[in-house]
């Protein structure tokens, strides 16, 4: 018979205790620790012992994080039962739930178990404060790098927490000591705990994973395809060589290196007036990435995933805003072989049977079998779907994100928690799965875990693995194509992963020692150490910086770097822009691929309008690296669009490189107005009357799709705004550019009846 953790806060005989699960829980308790542990072995039970001793000795609240709502709610469910406090008092915060009802539940919960961008936004538009939070657990924590909130939220905590201690539980860290040293600074952690499959006191609660690796040969017929793809490769870099940007070891040529070098094109186009050489380099090399991917997709995936990608690119090349690049492509001569070939190809990649084979196989010995096949990309999770649904005691379901594309409607959170439903009770028995269902939901262990292809990073790999041998013995089985980058991947994977373990040992080894505490029943033993210094410090109180920010622009990390240099934000829904900054400067800001999808959709114009109307000095900010390389826009069409945005619009144009830059410009700006000038600020603006003509032009280009340019044309032609309305349709056609469509529109807005 099991024994069962004791504790006041732990209901009797619901948690089994084991000696692994208290020791790491016991280093935890000291200080602020990292613990790695593989997949299936209760890194949950950890986080509520931690928590359990932290709300006995010192009160206030305790938080646990994850990265999904599914995951959220199958801690807060866990909690609930295991915890033996007032259900009210564990609650679980999400992005359904309201923000001022979060506020009311935040000071009568105990136990919060929430989605990381929640608990960001509510600490920015300050409902909630951190000051009385005695524990927080970061669950999936090797993603706190970069500007995931789970940085920021670990950032505010230790700055105003009165007693802060966090855990960050993970089963795959990653492998290079980059990567680890960045979580462990992010969390503030100071210790770092580990316990592998081969630990004594983990074996006893180990099940057996047989791994398996099926190595398959690539058809002739699909290598004919592969040729002729390569010819169209070594006719680009051909082109790229003769414009003085040469890839050399091209048979070896990786994704990382052709970014490395978009990079660099990139950075010359800021870096002055470019060559014209540099604008057909980066065209070129974008039908270089298009065709490196269709080459991947030959060696690894198969004909009925190349074919549907094929179509996307001709889709994509006649569509109105396909780049020059997949127009080239199109007419490419190799390419519409490839296109022909692909009509006519009745072959597929042989790993289809190898699934169907091995699928059929486990569930006809074992009917009661789940199964998950992973795949890196939809139209491959989608054709193995399909043709496992022919074979007879089968039965798959398809199960990816939720982001939606060309014919390939994504799955809704609510769809997803459906399916994996269906999945336990045993409605499908198999789940064909992308990325989406390696981490963050509650989806069963299953019997086999079958690789589509390998993957090169050693995170996903841990993470796809561990869906299986978590209650019984598993099995996985990873198919691998030779002398193609199945075998690449599948190395690389390998590799990765023993560096990590490795490296987790010497990290640990490495670390300050912790007192190795003992826990006992009552879980009395932790140490208290000194009130964590606080890392942070910030601004001159005396010249205090305050920026309205748009309630939209809170999922931005521009809000959380504001917070940082020592701005007060105050968060509004906004009618114009995104920051207001003083009475007279409001400011909109555009990331690149938002400058150019705004611009495309033509909702651009109308933004920087009503911005200009509405503040003297009204600001654009345009964010990130890659404006000239964005949906294929012509570098032109880009450099005319700024032009008319700072001259018929007398906009100001801020370039910045990312959301900590644009953060320190904002600064500098409200500081100047609001210290220098001593401004402040106004949210619905305080521009100087316009003068008769602009007041007239204002009023003609309130019309939709009617610019300055145009309403100065109507207004030349006709002499008076009231000539302008009641013109006819003919004779609007006579004013230079305005066409049928703008016409029809001014009519249709000018004589339309009033309805309310």
């Amino acid at each position: 018979m099991p024994e069962f953790i004791k504790h006041p806060l732990i209901k009797a005989d619901s948690v089994e205790q084991r000696l692994y699960q208290l020791d790491l829980a016991g280093k935890a308790l000291d200080t602020s620790t990292l613990v790695v542990l593989p997949t299936g072995l209760g890194k949950t039970i950890i986080s509520l012992l931690v928590m359990a001793s932290r709300l006995e000795k010192y009160g206030g609240k305790v938080m646990v994080l994850s990265p999904t709502k599914p995951l959220v709610e199958q801690h807060a469910s866990f909690f609930r039962n295991v915890f033996n406090l007032p259900e009210e008092e564990v609650l679980t915060f999400t992005g359904s739930i309201s923000p001022d009802k979060r506020a009311e539940m935040w000071k009568q919960g105990k136990v919060i178990v929430s989605t990381p961008q929640v608990i960001e936004n509510d600490i920015l538009t300050k409902r909630i404060s951190l000051e009385d939070v005695t524990h927080i657990t970061f669950d999936e924590s090797h993603r706190a790098v970069g500007n995931y909130a789970y940085t920021y939220i670990a950032e505010k905590y230790f700055e105003t927490a009165k007693n802060p201690l966090c855990l960050g539980i993970t089963a795959s860290p990653g492998s290079s000591d980059e990567k680890i040293a960045e979580v462990c600074q992010s969390l503030h952690i100071e210790s770092v705990a580990v316990k592998t499959e081969s630990d004594k006191d983990v074996i006893p609660y180990i099940h057996k994973k047989e791994i398996e690796w099926k190595r398959i040969t690539l058809p002739d017929g699909m290598k004919e395809i592969k040729d002729l793809l390569n010819k169209v490769l070594e006719d680009r870099y051909k082109k790229l060589t003769e414009l003085g940007y040469p890839i050399y070891n091209q048979r070896y040529v990786s994704k990382k290196d052709l970014l490395g070098l978009q990079a660099k094109l990139q950075g010359e186009l800021r870096g002055g007036i470019p060559e014209p050489s540099v604008y057909s380099a980066i065209s070129i090399l974008a039908e270089i990435m298009k065709v490196n991917h269709a080459v991947e997709i030959t060696e690894t995936q198969g004909i009925e995933s190349l074919r549907m990608y094929m179509e996307r690119l001709d889709n994509e090349a006649y569509s109105k805003s396909g780049s020059k690049a997949s127009k080239r492509l199109a007419e490419d001569l190799y390419i519409r072989q490839v296109v022909r070939r692909l009509k006519d190809c009745d072959i597929e990649h042989p790993k289809l049977e190898y699934v169907k084979k091995i699928v059929l196989g486990e569930l006809d010995g074992k009917p009661h079998s789940r199964v998950i096949v992973f795949a890196n990309y939809r139209d491959t999770a989608e054709m193995i779907t399909n043709e496992l649904a022919e074979v007879e005691g089968i039965r798959p379901i398809r199960f990816v994100g939720q982001a939606s594309k060309y014919k390939d409607k994504g799955l809704t959170q609510k769809q997803q928690v459906e399916i994996i439903e269906q999945f336990k009770a045993g409605d499908y028995n198999v789940l064909v799965a992308t990325s989406v269902a390696e981490e963050g939901l509650d989806i069963p262990s299953t019997d086999l875990v079958l690789f589509y292809e390998p993957i090169p990073s050693e995170i996903r790999s841990i993470q796809r693995k561990g869906r299986t041998g978590r209650k019984h013995e598993g099995r996985v089985v990873v198919l691998v194509t030779k002398d193609t980058r199945d075998e690449a991947y599948y190395w690389s994977s390998l590799s990765r992963e023993r560096k990590m373990q490795s490296n987790m040992k010497e990290l640990q080894a490495s670390m300050p020692a912790v007192k190795n505490n003992s826990i006992t029943e009552e879980f009395v033993s932790e140490t208290s150490g000194e009130e964590q210094k606080k890392l942070f410090e910030y601004g001159n109180d005396s010249d205090k910086i305050s920026i309205v920010v748009d309630q939209r622009e809170i999922r931005s990390s521009v809000a959380r770097n504001l917070d940082r240099n020592g701005a007060d934000i105050i968060v509004k829904t906004l009618e114009v822009g995104d920051y207001i900054l003083s009475d007279r400067i409001a400011v909109e800001r555009k990331e690149t691929q938002d400058f150019v999808s705004s611009l495309i959709e033509q909702k651009l114009f109308e933004q920087i309008s009503n911005l200009s109307r509405a503040y003297e000095k009204p600001v654009l900010i345009i964010e990130g690296e890659s404006l000239f390389n964005c949906r294929g826009m012509s570098p032109n069409a880009i450099h005319g669009a700024i032009s008319s945005i700072a001259i018929d619009f007398g906009v100001s144009i801020f370039y910045t490189r990312d959301a900590e830059d644009t953060a320190s410009l904002l600064m500098q700006i409200a500081k100047r107005e609001q210290v220098d000038e001593k401004r402040e600020i106004n949210m619905h603006g305080r521009k100087a009357a316009p003068m008769l003509p602009q007041q007239q032009e204002y009023i003609v280009s309130s019309i939709s799709d009617i610019g300055p340019k145009a309403a100065r044309n109507l207004l030349l032609h006709f002499g008076s705004v009231e000539n302008v309305m009641k013109a006819s349709y003919e004779e609007l056609l006579e004013v230079d550019n305005i066409g049928p469509k703008t016409a029809a529109k001014i009519r249709e807005i000018v004589g339309s009846e009033y309805k309310n």
